[in-house]
Parts: C-alpha cells; sequence; structure tokens
C-alpha cells in the first residue's frame, strides 16, 4: 500500500511540473495496472483444453530441473515417465524389435581386439622323432601361421631332441603372435549402431541383458480387467502376474436365471474360463418337421461383364502450413585500417509461419502469415543493440467475385517485440511492445493475374494506431497527438504482394503497403514497402537482400545541421519534418522450411 501512494505522488508531482505533459486520472490509473501496481480483480479459470502435442510440450518444459526445489522430487519422476510413454512406442512393440533383432550382423571378429606382430626364428629342416611339438605353437617349413598366445621360449626345449648330426640344418620361419589387448575397437563398417566396442563379447552381453530385462517385464507386467455382466457385480482379476488367481462370478440372463463360471490367469496374455462342476445343459429335441420343398429366391446374376468399380472419395485437406526460418550474420574486423571503420558483429533472425486455406466448393479461400524479425548489432567499443524489430500478422479472407477478382476482407497488425531507444541515448526507451502498434482493416476487392501476385485495394478502411503507455513513452514520436493515446485514420489500402523467381536458385519478393487517410491530408500517402532478393547457395545457406523503406507524414523528426546539432525555429522550438526511412541489409543467412 505504501508503495502505490509513494508512486502515484510521484506521478502527481511530475504531472504539476510541467503543464504540457498533463494526464487525466483515468491514464495515470491505466499507467499503474501496466507497471503491476494497481491489481485487477481475479478474474474466473478459462476452460483449459490441450492436445497430446500441447499437453507433451507443457510438461517436458516445466519437468526441467531448473523448476523444482529437488531434482528427485516423485512428481517430476512421474511426469518424465508419463511424457516418456506418451511419446515412444508402446512396450510390445519395443519387445518385438528387441526379439527379432539379428544380433549376429554387429558382431566384430574376434581377432579384430589384438595386436598382432610377427616373430622370427630357426627350426630345422628335417624335424627328429624325438622332438615334441606344443599344444599351443603350429608351424611348417616356409608357412605362416595366426596363433594364439605363444611363449617362444618353450617352442624349442633343449632337453625334448637329441643332437643332430653334421647333416642337419637351420631354417628360417616366422609365426604372427599376440602382443596386445586393444581396449577399444573402430568397425569400418557405416551400417553397425556402435561407435566402437570394448570387448569381444559385448554383443553377446548385450543380447542376453536385452533378454533378462524382457523377461523380467514379462514376469512383472500386471493389468487388472473387470468383469461386469447385466447385475450390478463388478469382478476385478489380474492377468499376466503368474498368480494362478481364479475367481467365480455367475452369468445371468435377462430372466435372472445364473450359471457358475470360473475365470482365471492360465498363463501370459492368457483368459481361461470354465463352467462349474455339476452344471448340465439341456438341449431341445431335434425338429421333425420336413422343408426339403423350401426354396430361396436366388437371382442370377450376369459374369460376362466387369462389375462396376467402386469410387473412394478422398477428402482434401483445405488447409496449408509452411514456415521460413532465417538466420543471418555478418562481421567486419578491422586491424590498423588506415582509412578508417570499426569492428562490428551484426546476427538477424527472421521466421514468418503461413496458414493458407482455400475451399474451391465454397469459393472461399483465406491468407495469413505472422512475423518476428528481430536483429542485433555490435560496432566498435558500443555494447550490443537491437536494430530490427518487427513484429507483424496478416490475414486476408476473400470469396469469388468475377473472373480473378475476389471480394476481400484485409486485417493488418504491426509493433514490436524488444525495447527501443534512439542511440547513442540508451537510457531513455522510445518504444516497446504494443507502443506504439498499429492495426488496420478494410473492405474491398483482391485481384490475382496469377499464383505469385496480389493486388489487393480497400476503399472502406480504417487505421488504428496506439499506445497502451503514454507516462513512459512520448506518443508524439509516432504520431499520436500528445494528449491522446491513439489515433483513428478512415482512408483507403493499397497492397501489392508478388514474388518473382527468374531462376530456380534466385527470387524477389516484393511487399509495398500504402495509405491515405480521407479527412487529414489525403494527399500524404504513407509506404510502407519491403524487398527480398534470395539466391540459394545450397540447401541450407543462401545469399539475402532486404531492403525496406517506410514514411509517414505523421512521424516527424528534429531536422540537424551539418554539426549534428537540431535546427531551430523562429520562436526556439526544434525544427521537425517528415523524412523517409530506409534500412537495408546484406549477408548469407540459414534458411530452413517446414
Amino acid at each position: 500500500m505504501m508503495q502505490l501512494i509513494i508512486s502515484a505522488i510521484c506521478i502527481c508531482g511530475f504531472g504539476q511540473s510541467a503543464v504540457d505533459t498533463l494526464r487525466t486520472a483515468s491514464e495515470i490509473v491505466d499507467s499503474l495496472k501496466n507497471a503491476g501496481l494497481i491489481f485487477t480483480p481475479v478474474q474466473d479459470k478459462p476452460d483449459i483444453e490441450l492436445t497430446t502435442e500441447q499437453a507433451v510440450e507443457f510438461l517436458e518444459k516445466y519437468s526441467r530441473p531448473r523448476y523444482w526445489h529437488k531434482i528427485d522430487d516423485p512428481l517430476r519422476k512421474a511426469i518424465e515417465q508419463l511424457v516418456f510413454f506418451a511419446t515412444h512406442p508402446p512396450h510390445n512393440s519395443i519387445e518385438e524389435f528387441l526379439k527379432n533383432y539379428q544380433y549376429d550382423s554387429i558382431k566384430i571378429p574376434w581377432e579384430e581386439f589384438y595386436i598382432w606382430e610377427p616373430l622370427e626364428f630357426k627350426v630345422l629342416d628335417t624335424m627328429p622323432v624325438s622332438f615334441n611339438m606344443t599344444d599351443t605353437a603350429r608351424f611348417e617349413t616356409d608357412t605362416t601361421y595366426i596363433v594364439a598366445e605363444l611363449d617362444s621360449a618353450a617352442v624349442f626345449p633343449t632337453e625334448q631332441y637329441d643332437v643332430f648330426s653334421e647333416t642337419s640344418r637351420l631354417k628360417d620361419t616366422s609365426i604372427y603372435v599376440i602382443t596386445d589387448t586393444l581396449r577399444g575397437v573402430i568397425s569400418s563398417n557405416p551400417n553397425l549402431p556402435f561407435r566402437y566396442y570394448n570387448s569381444l563379447f559385448q554383443v553377446d552381453s548385450l543380447e542376453i541383458a536385452v533378454n533378462s530385462l524382457i523377461k523380467y517385464l514379462e514376469d512383472r507386467d500386471s493389468t487388472v480387467i473387470y468383469f461386469a455382466g447385466m447385475g450390478d457385480a463388478v469382478v476385478p482379476m489380474w492377468f499376466n502376474s503368474k498368480t494362478n488367481n481364479t475367481v467365480r462370478y455367475w452369468l445371468k440372463n435377462e430372466f435372472n436365471d445364473s450359471v457358475t463360471v470360473w475365470i482365471g490367469n492360465g498363463g501370459r496374455n492368457t483368459v481361461v474360463l470354465f463352467v462349474e462342476h455339476g452344471v448340465h445343459f439341456r438341449r431341445p429335441m431335434r425338429a421333425t418337421i420336413d422343408n426339403t420343398e423350401a426354396r430361396v429366391n436366388v437371382e442370377r446374376q450376369d459374369r460376362s461383364r466387369l462389375l462396376e468399380l467402386q469410387t473412394n472419395n478422398i477428402k482434401k485437406s483445405l488447409w496449408r502450413y509452411k514456415t521460413e526460418t532465417n538466420l543471418m550474420f555478418n562481421q567486419t574486423g578491422l586491424f590498423n585500417w588506415v582509412k578508417g571503420g570499426e569492428n562490428s558483429l551484426s546476427s538477424l533472425f527472421d521466421i514468418t509461419g503461413y496458414a493458407d486455406y482455400d475451399n474451391k466448393e465454397k469459393k472461399l479461400s483465406s491468407n495469413n502469415f505472422a512475423r518476428l524479425k528481430l536483429g542485433f548489432i555490435r560496432s566498435g567499443d558500443n555494447p550490443m543493440r537491437k536494430n530490427t524489430d518487427i513484429l507483424e500478422t496478416n490475414s486476408k479472407l476473400n470469396h469469388k467475385a468475377f473472373g480473378k477478382f475476389d471480394f476481400s476482407v484485409v486485417a493488418l497488425f504491426k509493433t514490436q517485440l524488444l525495447k527501443g531507444y534512439n542511440y547513442p541515448n540508451d537510457s531513455i526507451p522510445v518504444s516497446k511492445i504494443l507502443n506504439p502498434a498499429d492495426m488496420t482493416v478494410g473492405f474491398g476487392l483482391d485481384y490475382k493475374p496469377n499464383a505469385r501476385t496480389s493486388i489487393n485495394l480497400s476503399p472502406l478502411s480504417y487505421k488504428f494506431t496506439f499506445m497502451t503507455d503514454t507516462i513512459n513513452f512520448d506518443q508524439t514520436l509516432h504520431g499520436i497527438p500528445h494528449d491522446k493515446k491513439s489515433k483513428h485514420e478512415p482512408g483507403i489500402n493499397l497492397m501489392v504482394s508478388s514474388t518473382w523467381i527468374p531462376s530456380q536458385t534466385l527470387s524477389v519478393t516484393n511487399r509495398l503497403k500504402l495509405f491515405s487517410n480521407y479527412i487529414d491530408k489525403p494527399q500524404n500517402i504513407d509506404i510502407d514497402w519491403e524487398l527480398t532478393a534470395v539466391t540459394k547457395l545450397n540447401w541450407f545457406t543462401e545469399l539475402r537482400i532486404n531492403t525496406h523503406l517506410i514514411f509517414s507524414d505523421n512521424i516527424k523528426t528534429t531536422v540537424l545541421d551539418k554539426d549534428k546539432k537540431p535546427v531551430l525555429n523562429q520562436d526556439g522550438t526544434e525544427k521537425k519534418t517528415a523524412r523517409i526511412q530506409f534500412k537495408e541489409m546484406i549477408g548469407i543467412s540459414l534458411a530452413f522450411i517446414f
């Protein structure tokens, strides 16, 4: 309460200091509400409906550790498991995949896990009868063998052979022996799922571990099924728990007669039903009426002709969606550059979502898009600054009129997202979201000479410019009178949208908006023209040139002289005039369309 009183006193004191900045009581209350100092009454909770995708996205966000006091909170773990089960295939699909997987196809030969080196030594050309060969080595004259680990000193023990005659001779022979064991083996086969293998029997252990867990889940898996009949009794029964439970149940008919049935769990995914012992069924006696003369009227079919094909009506999708995302970077570095200049680094993020509707049966079509364009720049020793900020939506609803003309209703909305400053002054903001904001609604005709061009003329249009906070922001900078929070302009609106594609790698997009106020200086036309030329370099990189020109007679800026000082009128006030606003950007961007 004290904070509210102090804030109100500060605002009233400020209003008394300057007559030209007086505000009404309602405007002050609106500003206090926007600042969070005055709270509106509690509103009723709205009905919340979420699709499966929206629910998964919401729970994934709020299960992140930063929202919780404890990472191992039971509620958080339960939510994570719920999201996991909802976004992954069911257990039976995973089990089928793991059981039928060909584990032998990803095994690495055993010899790949060792380092082999040749060992050279001499052997007798004629082997004596008393020579005993060890089990761990095999060799032959002029032949190389790959063997297991071998102690080369034990090949020819001196006590195992007699002294040879002078005619005996030695011959050079080499074998491959294991000198070291590899800790990890990288396979040259790109289709193997593992990056490297730690041991010889890694895949065998993997298969055994998977089968062990599958068996554990099968033993643990249980579910309850409720059996209900015509009465009020409901019998719960657990299955797949290997308890071999059986329950007694009475089946009743419409005459309230009942028969006893036993329900049991005979095995995994198995339900056993059998009738109580001692229950007898009496069948009716066989009828003796002779129906041999009975006939059924059968219509003969002419099979000499082909049957008529039945067509399936496929329901076409009336909506088409597309999203374009571009991320642009520019960098300039100067070192001992005598011609002058400064280092700079800039980035631009531009995302546009399209939603188009086309119903030829009802002769209705609609084109809608929403766009966010946000850019930052850092030059010299200056901190990072915003240099582009556009948040806009454009909706158009058409109904077929005649030829290539449609009756059209358009709705445009444009504002910015972040606070803006008139640099180098970065202490006083001049704009933020909804301060200002422009909304234009119009009715007229839409002419489409081809699929890539649209010319929309709305002679019945209304443009509404407003600001939600006129205490902290100067509305006169945006064409709104100093004693008002909004501006209303009836007039005529013209929109031209075209895309020119001279080649497969080059496209030029034009968006031109013209507006004329019927009441206040109709000859002064507001212009908003944006041109984008794109050249594709590869499937995700493109060279982009973007120009944006804005002119509004209601937006006036201070005239500066050669020394960058304001030019004064005869009465001492700063001279202001409406001037063209122009922006140009060239850079390499990363483009993604989905």
